[in-house]
């Protein structure tokens, strides 16, 4: 109800003309009849009326594109013209939406309502060409890559959502259709080979059977030596691995275990007593306040070197900002000993004290970061380490990085914001379009297929 109420009293502060409200329905299919039934649609409408909130076009869910009659009812009890009625059916992959509201001309629609269907009196035109082209290619993919998601909440795929659909921005950029195998972190163990015998044998075959590793972040201690068995096994076996978060974490404690012989390698989270502590709490951080301790938002990483396959992903650059989310961090007391191992630290940020990229130079592609990249993938812009990973597991490594260091870098995009004289930044109010200018605010209130295990994307 705050939220209905705060919509309410902003359409009209802001006054017709500036704000268009869009409402989501399903329309359902009775299997007994298999009629399209509008009645829960009407309901919702006269919900939303009862509070204050008229709808200016309906989004109608449905399986099958609606029947003509079906829209006329809803125009007539729903009190909105059929013009603005669109239906949003199944389709095979979701990038092909835009298209669907586009043939049904919803952005007249809201352009209408929100007065701006003319610019220098030449219509607007959604400009789809490139994303028509994607979601097409989406649907033509043939030639599968097999991609092993070791984690620990495997059972809710939409735990890890922004990982998976980094995965498939990647996958389609690359041309190969993502068969992604989620794989139980805790049925790797050794444990679970006397408990969970044939859970731990699937496990291992799935992993085994993939042509990359992904291990993305997470928190807590469970399944953190399933996740350092899969960065084990992707290291000998020479199997492209990539490492988010606690991913390049488990990436350093397993190579500080395995390779450098420190048996009791750990991080302080799992083991704060441990010997060798390859990864700490962060220095500045506070282990009694249990609020606002993360390190977030958008950091600065600066590569040492521009040999170096992360470097080359994102073009040569010298410096990439990258979003962060992680209360620990690879400990720097020990970088020197894991780097005279053979483990590169090729990306840290301005004090050098922090590690953000490990690369393993002699394997195939073997990267961990301690930022989350699949935070700032896109459809028609693919994170540049899920597109090595993609690559590197479909054999296209090698074309990708020539294909990537011929790309310019650009220079980060300047903040949208000036000064007041005082240096102090100041978020620029601009009026509205359509009259209605206010005072600035002097405060801010506070495509799926199951195969079993896998997924075919």
């Amino acid at each position: 109800m705050p939220f209905i109420e705060a919509l309410g009293q902003f359409s009209y502060r802001v006054g017709p003309g500036n704000f268009c409200l869009v409402h989501v329905s399903l329309v359902p299919v009775l299997n007994v009849v298999g009629e399209q039934k509008t009645k829960p649609t009407q309901h919702s409408v006269r919900g939303l009326r009862g509070l204050g909130l008229a709808p200016d076009i309906l989004a109608c869910r449905s399986t099958e594109p609606l029947e003509e009659h079906v829209t006329t009812k809803l125009s007539q009890f729903c009190n909105v013209p059929i013009s603005s009625i669109v239906n949003l059916h199944d389709v095979t992959n979701i990038w092909h939406i835009p298209l669907l509201l586009r043939d049904q001309k919803a952005h007249e629609a809201i352009l209408k309502v929100l007065d701006l269907q003319l610019v220098g009196k030449v219509p607007r035109e959604p400009k789809l060409a490139e994303w028509t082209e994607r979601a097409s290619k989406f649907d033509k993919l043939k030639t599968p890559v097999k991609i092993a998601m070791v984690g620990k909440y495997t059972g809710l795929s939409d735990s890890y959502l922004s990982v998976l659909k980094a995965l498939l921005h990647a996958s389609v950029a690359m041309e190969r259709k993502l068969v992604l195998e989620w794989v139980p972190s805790c049925d790797l163990e050794n444990s679970a080979a006397k408990e969970t015998p044939e859970a731990h044998q699937k496990a291992w075959k799935l992993l085994k059977g993939a042509d990359g590793v992904l291990v993305p972040g997470g928190f807590g201690d469970r399944g953190v030596e399933g996740k350092i068995l899969a960065a084990t096994y992707a290291r000998e076996k020479n199997v492209p691995y990539l490492g988010i978060c606690l991913g390049m974490q488990v990436a350093v404690i397993e190579f500080a275990r395995s390779v450098m012989k420190l048996g009791g390698a750990n991080s302080t989270e799992f083991d704060p007593a441990t010997a060798s502590p390859c990864v700490i709490f962060m220095p500045e951080g506070s282990k009694t306040q249990m609020g606002a301790t993360m390190r977030l938002g958008s950091r600065r990483t600066h590569f040492l070197a521009n040999n170096c396959k992360s470097a080359k992903l994102y073009g040569n650059a010298t410096s990439i900002d990258e979003r962060h989310r992680h209360r620990y961090e690879v400990n720097p007391e020990m970088v020197p000993l894991l780097e005279k191992a053979g483990l590169s630290f090729v990306g840290k940020d301005e004090s050098g004290r922090r590690m953000e990229i490990i690369e393993l130079p002699n394997h195939v592609f073997f990267i961990g970061a301690q930022f989350h990249p699949e935070f700032k993938s896109r459809p028609g812009k693919p994170s540049p380490l899920f597109l090595g990973l993609i690559a590197a597991a479909s054999g296209q490594l090698d074309l990708l990085l020539k294909r990537s260091c011929s790309v310019i870098s650009s220079k980060p995009t300047p903040p949208r914001y000036s000064t007041n004289g005082t240096g102090t930044a100041v978020l620029t109010i601009k009026p509205y379009p359509n009259g209605h200018a206010k005072k600035a605010l002097t405060s801010l209130v506070n495509g799926c297929y199951a195969n079993g295990n896998g997924i075919h994307i």
